[in-house]
């Protein structure tokens, strides 16, 4: 592998290393909503399952951090390798098999690892649960709860948008690598113009429905302000992966690695900047002024793009050796995504009346939840597989110039 496709494998697996991280600490948020009846509207166990009397602000401050940045650079990453494989194999091909690794885990985790995560956040608010009660109430909600896999139909709904254009013109990838060439030569134009899709696919939408509000039909989830901002990013990633990973912005001397300083500094601030306008915003979003919602709603896509840009700077610049363990997660990382859910909440659950630091509690669930999602992933992997992989073991993509 070149230093590049360590450097993202290496960043693949630090990412659902995060998002463990992400998911163990928002039990221990202090702005988690009040705990609701499990059949209440607006449903806000489906977003904290588990709300627990012990919590810290720091996890408020890195909870904020990753809701920014890390979902776009999930979809990010997912399209490095979108091009390649289109050209390798065809558009009819390419779908099919995105079916398989995609459609078939998102059944499975609706139907069966959401029905178990989410028992507990059905226990915690019933005086005297019960299985019965339990399956009662969660057939007679207005839609099925998928969790977190609500990422798993909208990469695949982006995956056919990306294999419907090449349907129609197989230049597409051409048009795309030329993208991503003049983004390696003009680095911080293209911040800017990514950027700027970014705002004008998100903010209107941001101010129409808020940034907090979510639709659900079946088990298809939809955070109403963000889906063209994941286009954007999933596609800027088909661009630069079109080029080549060791070329342009993705190289491990370009401009992203060299100026890793500049990109730290940057996202710092625009999350700064986009931090305290929506902190203005609460405790009620409709209720603030309009001046303060439209800032807030313009300043969260230039730091989602900016913390996306900084993880990939960091990692191309000192990531680029090969180590087991990350290979390992890396390799594993869709598997471990899977199933990690429902570890999360059950050892929150269970770890409701202990009397420990919030601090401890979300450093438990962490920890039992890593140790016990990794080899679990690789067995859910097996059942799964049959002729198709959910590991990630993909080619190099090094096009003639």
């Amino acid at each position: 592998m070149s230093k590049s496709s360590v450097a993202l494998s290496n960043l693949r697996a630090v990412v659902i290393v995060i998002v463990l991280a992400f998911h163990a600490s928002l039990a221990y948020v202090k702005s988690a909503p009040a705990p609701q009846r499990f059949d209440q509207p607006p449903f806000t166990w489906e977003a904290f399952p588990i709300v627990d009397a012990h919590r810290w602000l720091g996890f408020d401050i890195f909870c904020a951090w990753q809701d920014v940045s890390l979902m776009a650079l999930m979809f990010f990453l997912s399209g490095l390798f979108v091009g390649p494989s289109l050209v390798r194999k065809g558009a009819a091909t390419y779908t099919i098999d995105r079916l398989k690794r995609i459609g078939v885990p998102f059944v499975f985790a609706f139907i069966v690892l959401s029905p178990l995560a989410l028992y507990p956040a059905y226990a915690a608010r019933t005086p005297d649960p019960s299985l019965a009660g339990y399956v009662t109430a969660f057939f007679s909600l207005p839609y099925w709860p998928a969790g977190p896999q609500w990422f798993l139909w909208q990469l695949m709904a982006v995956n056919a948008i990306a294999a419907l254009l090449y349907a129609l013109s197989r230049d597409v990838v051409r048009d795309f690598r030329r993208l991503g060439a003049w983004a390696g030569e003009h680095s911080v134009l293209y911040y800017i113009l990514l950027s700027a899709i970014c705002v004008a696919g998100y903010a209107p939408l941001a101010v129409a429905y808020s940034p907090f509000t979510w639709g659900e039909f079946g088990p298809f989830s939809l955070q109403f302000c963000r889906p063209l901002l994941y286009i954007a990013v999933f596609f800027a990633g088909f661009s630069l992966g079109s080029l080549g990973l060791d070329r342009g912005l993705l190289a491990t001397d370009g401009p992203l690695a060299r100026n890793w300083r500049a990109w730290t500094v940057l996202a710092v601030v625009t999350f700064c900047i986009w931090a305290g306008l929506t902190g203005l915003t609460f405790p009620n979003w409709d209720a603030a002024p309009f001046a303060t919602r439209l800032g807030a709603s313009l300043a969260y896509a230039p730091a989602c793009i900016a913390g996306g840009m900084f993880m990939l700077a960091v990692f191309l610049r000192f990531s680029r050796a090969h180590s087991r363990v990350l290979d390992s997660l890396s390799t594993n990382a869709y598997g471990i995504y899977l199933v990690h859910y429902v570890f999360i909440v059950w050892l929150q659950y269970v770890l409701l009346p202990a009397g420990l630091p919030s601090v401890v509690k979300a450093a438990i669930v962490f920890a039992g939840t890593f140790v016990l999602s990794w080899p679990v992933s690789i067995v859910v992997t097996k059942i799964l597989s049959g002729s198709f992989a959910l590991t990630s073991k993909r080619p190099i993509w090094t096009p003639s110039r």
